[in-house]
């Protein structure tokens, strides 16, 4: 867990929404910067019902589109109007897909250093991790800057709920950047390429599916659910899964609302990048592995013969 250093500098979470839907990390962001955030985006509101009582200060800025450019030049100018002075100090976003596209834009537009990946913050050091997780450096700072914070490194407790929380509609005259991109269409994310960091639904397969050829029938399955692969260190080092795909400390840190298990035996490396799934169903021929004691449901059975069943049975509903 990162430490609190909002007594020494005041910090501001920066959190890009879409649809009300918070980002992958919003949370914790939110609660390492003491409950105070700038919410931009498009369903606001909804998102900040959605971060409840973590919050104590809300400014919410509701903007239509993801155009990081233009969004960074909005926060730019709306910032100084914020109680506190917390324009002055650290501003930290979630290392989600949009947190670290909107980042460093937000560092151009207001002339600060940017640093990415950070696991802890504080006045005059910022630790980030390099290398999948495998080292950490510490980067000396000589005043304010724009940083991502990694998910699932803090977390939240009960310490980080306020009882009372303040929300200000901000106004926003400034149009954002007149260079740049134009956003044409948002296209709705295909399961099998997404970012797992932003996947609802995720499969993930281990050592125990046994080959490559199961892992295609995984990525089939994965298709009709509307899911998208992953997998453990073990069998990206293999080949089976690209290392995009890969789950865990030394991989992507995701938080699905459903996670299946195949054939993986639940190492830590692997189940700390899990973050809180809603549900956990784990496949397994070993009853006793540390997977199946995360799982609702839990399949003592051979997981490639588990994948062509559960298949054959989808088909048939389609029919």
């Amino acid at each position: 867990m990162t430490a609190q250093s909002t007594d020494q500098i005041p910090m501001l979470a920066v959190v890009p929404v879409r649809g009300g839907v918070l980002p992958l990390g919003a949370l914790e962001t939110i609660a390492e910067c003491g409950g105070r955030a700038l919410v931009i985006g498009s369903g606001c509101r909804e998102a900040a019902e959605r971060i409840g009582p973590i919050g104590c200060e809300l400014w919410l800025a509701e903007r239509d589109g993801f155009v990081p450019a233009a969004w960074a030049e909005t926060i730019a100018a709306v910032a100084p109007t914020m109680t506190g002075g917390l324009h002055g100090g650290h501003w930290l976003l979630p290392a989600s897909p949009d947190g670290r596209d909107l980042g460093p834009h937000l560092a151009i537009a207001t002339q600060r250093r940017f640093v990415a990946g950070t696991i802890r913050l504080d006045e005059t050091a910022a630790h980030v991790t390099r290398h999948g997780g495998r080292v950490t450096d510490v980067l000396s700072l000589d005043g304010p800057v724009v940083a991502t914070l990694q998910p699932g490194v803090r977390g939240t407790d009960d310490g980080d709920t306020h009882g009372e929380v303040t929300i200000t509609d901000l106004t926003v005259e400034h149009d954002g950047a007149t260079t740049g991109p134009t956003l044409l269409e948002e296209l709705p994310a295909d399961p099998s390429t997404m970012d797992l960091a932003e996947a609802d639904r995720i499969i993930g397969g281990g050592a125990g599916l046994g080959s490559p050829e199961a892992f295609d029938e995984m990525r089939e399955l994965a298709a009709m659910l509307g899911a998208s692969p992953g997998g453990t260190r073990v069998v990206t080092d293999w080949g089976w899964l690209p290392v995009a795909r890969q789950i865990g400390t030394t991989g992507v840190t995701v938080d699905p609302s459903l996670y299946i298990a195949l054939g993986i035996s639940g190492a830590v490396q692997h189940t700390a990048g899990l973050g809180s799934p809603d549900h956990v169903i784990c496949v397994n021929t070993d009853p006793h592995c540390p997977m199946m004691g995360l799982a609702d449901l839990a399949v003592v059975t051979d997981g490639p013969e588990f994948l062509r069943e559960l298949a054959a049975l989808l088909a048939t509903l389609d029919q």
